[in-house]
């Protein structure tokens, strides 16, 4: 190429200079560099790009990620079996507390049997005693002397039997130990229900067994079913509300605080309005159920001791019906007629029951308050129950709705302002 280039560069001067004057042949030539074969590189495509960085990151991370894909693996499988242990163990509990349903159940049911058939037995002898006990007198003037000491004895026997039986039953309650049963029925039931609902919802950790573990063993020890050795106190020296959940449940923890930005439900307002739930509680409903419950304690302890002492007298008094006097005729007869209408009053009305109804009462106020202080004291907002779960809770616990339940933190509010005690009782269930 680049001699063809100088052949036509000297072909055209030697014409220019041919038709010049001067007739002079000028040689001129420009050279130019040989171009030798340049090899350009290679312009790789996208795809090839992506696939050669793939490679070099197989081949340098491939170990990593094997390593951390077999960590992720390792954990995964640590967390299901955890999770499958868990499950099981809830399971495990589960079955002990449908068993505990049962098994309070069928005793309930006994022990209101006790009830009725020790009410009517006991009923029965001294009323029949008493009738003895009224033939001898009226006919101790015309009978004779071995049979009008038949009918003496027979009253005197009739009699010690009915104290007898009625120190065994006023000494164990039947109609208190059913209601026992009953309260633990459904505690048990509400227990089952909590421990089904967290298997439903997945994920249960230890926590969650070891605290059905507890609830289970304090239920047992708040709702014995022995009779010998375990059974609780009918007549204890002052009334205390019952008591069904662990000792450490609202245990107060240190726990940091937590910013006032995410409240979880919580604010000044809600725990204001706690705090005036909480004093209603005290002021009007515990206190109501404890007086109430000490009145029931008192009768009861007075019903218990006069069934036993009348027929006791009775049956004493029996033993001089004949001797010429007729207040010893008469003593049977009034307190037969009296021991068997305490006995009544006592059993028939289930006295026992109604002391118990309140004890459980009490202890279902003493639950709230120390539900909501908890959760006040509680100040890690995090580690709190959502705040309006918390208040749609305790409002359907108080048998109120939302609304109603802020009507009387506000009118409970106002109320202490003035100084004057609220009107109005936190609970429209019991």
């Amino acid at each position: 190429m680049a001699s063809i280039l100088q052949s036509s560069v000297i072909l055209s001067c030697s014409l220019s200079s041919s038709a010049s004057s001067s007739k002079r042949v000028i040689n001129a030539a420009i050279h130019l560099p040989k171009l030798s074969n340049i090899s350009l590189p290679k312009i790789q495509t996208r795809k090839q790009h992506v696939d050669q960085e793939l490679k070099i990151l197989k081949e340098y991370n491939t170990p990593l990620l094997e390593n951390n894909n077999s960590q992720i693996l390792h954990h995964q499988e640590q967390q299901h079996s955890t999770n499958s242990k868990t499950i099981v163990q809830l399971y495990a509990i589960l079955e002990a507390v449908s068993d505990r349903i049962e098994m309070h159940q069928n005793i309930g049911e006994q022990r209101n049997n006790w009830n009725t058939l020790l009410l009517n037995s006991i009923n029965m002898i001294t009323l029949t005693a008493t009738t003895m006990s009224g033939v001898a007198a009226a006919t101790a003037t015309t009978c004779s002397d071995s049979s009008l000491l038949a009918l003496k004895l027979s009253s005197a026997l009739l009699f010690s039997a009915a104290t007898g039986l009625l120190l065994i039953m006023n000494k164990i309650q039947p109609s208190q130990l059913t209601e026992e049963q009953r309260n633990a029925t459904r505690l048990f039931k509400h227990l089952q229900k909590q421990i089904e609902t967290v298997i439903a919802i997945g994920n249960p950790s230890k926590e969650d067994v070891k605290s059905s573990m507890e609830k289970v063993l304090a239920l047992d020890k708040a709702y014995p079913l022995p009779l010998l050795g375990a059974m609780l106190e009918k007549f204890p020296a002052k009334f205390e509300p019952a008591n069904w959940w662990p000792s450490n449940m609202f245990q107060k923890k240190n726990k940091p605080s937590t910013k006032m930005g995410k409240m979880n439900g919580w604010s000044e307002e809600l725990e204001m309005e706690m705090r005036e739930v909480v004093e209603v509680m005290k002021r009007k409903d515990s206190e109501d159920y404890e007086r109430l419950g000490n009145i029931a304690l008192k009768v009861n302890k007075s019903l218990a001791i006069a069934g036993p002492l009348l027929t006791g007298i009775a049956a004493v008094g029996s033993t001089f019906i004949g001797n010429g006097s007729s207040l010893a005729s008469f003593v049977p007869l009034l307190a037969g007629s009296l021991a068997a209408t305490v006995n009544t009053f006592e059993h028939g009305g289930q006295v026992g029951m109604v002391f118990e109804m309140y004890r459980t009462s009490g202890g279902f106020f003493k639950l709230l308050e120390s539900s909501i202080e908890s959760s006040l004291e509680e100040k890690d907002l995090e580690r709190r129950e959502n705040g309006e779960l918390f208040e749609m809770k305790l409002a359907l616990s108080l048998g109120r709705s939302v609304s109603e339940l802020r009507e009387l933190a506000s009118k409970s509010g106002s109320y202490r302002m003035e100084g004057v005690d609220i009107d109005e009782f936190a609970s429209k269930i019991f």
